[in-house]
């Protein structure tokens, strides 16, 4: 594994003699805090686009669709086509729609979420029911209801496949932290005796995915992000280069409690801009 540093000075080149021609990278801690730009972000986006370099933003964000989240993006400053955005959501129904590929049934599916979720699996060709279904698929939604959530456990007992977008216990808040995916998966495990499978990070299919998207090669591929736990060890398994920023959840004194390391440690992803 490459040895933890700063940014490479500009031309350098990052893995295997090989210069990172795409781009994945979180939201929330990596461009934006509490809907509000970090510094250098801005920048950065703006130096993809220049230099023509493939890029998405990924999230575990099952809640809002990419068109959503372009939106809020926007109002914060950050430019970001619908395209360049990858949810938990879409992942989930990707790797749903390649389990039933080629077979006249299994498209049929009950969901708790909102529309990031339902809005996905509807343009990946499922039918959403609580009628006999394929699938339980567990999004995010802050209005969990404990009889969406008992249909669900009936349906889990009764053969459904049960499916979590991501594993996040809890969800951010003005108020403070929320219940989320994770923790009503665990509710309905206990109850079913069944663990989902898990879509989005840490889980490499998310990366995995979204490479595709974009036509992307874990050689030329980096991943930024402000978590060890989620983002720095899904790109590590996933085979890609590894940025870890300090200007969200992981500081750098926490580093070292992780049996693994990023390639490199940045302040913000300001100190990316003149390495691209």
């Amino acid at each position: 594994m490459a040895k933890t540093s700063a940014a490479p000075k500009s031309g350098a080149r990052y893995r295997n003699g090989h210069e990172i021609e795409c781009w994945l990278t979180d939201m929330d801690g990596v461009l934006v805090h509490e809907n509000q730009a970090i510094p250098g972000a801005a920048e950065l986006i703006q130096r993809w686009v220049d230099t023509s370099k493939r890029f998405l933003v990924l999230t575990n964000n099952s809640i809002f669709t990419p068109r959503d989240l372009a939106a809020r993006l926007s109002s914060s400053g950050l430019e970001v086509p619908e395209e360049n955005i990858w949810t938990s959501a879409l992942a989930t129904a990707q790797f749903l729609k390649d389990q039933v590929e080629g077979s006249d049934s299994g498209n049929r599916a009950y969901t708790i979420g909102e529309a990031g979720l339902t809005t996905a699996l509807h343009e990946a060709g499922f039918i959403l029911t609580d009628q006999n279904p394929d699938f339980v698929v567990l999004g995010e939604t802050r209005t969990y209801s404990f009889e969406a959530i008992t249909t669900a456990v009936r349906l889990i007992l009764g053969g459904a496949r049960f499916i979590a977008t991501n594993p996040d216990a809890t969800g951010p808040s003005k108020e403070g932290p929320l219940p989320a995916t994770g923790a009503i998966a665990a509710m309905i495990s206990k109850a079913t005796g069944r663990e989902p499978y898990i879509v989005g990070k840490p889980n490499p299919m998310m990366f995995r995915s979204a490479m595709n998207r974009i036509d992307a090669h874990s050689e030329t591929t980096a991943m930024i992000g402000d978590r060890m736990d989620t983002d720095i060890v899904a790109g590590m398994e996933a085979g890609l280069h590894t940025v870890l920023v300090l200007s969200g959840i992981t500081q750098r004194e926490e580093i070292g409690a992780f049996p693994f390391r990023p390639n490199q440690v940045l302040t913000s992803v300001a100190e990316l801009k003149d390495q691209i």
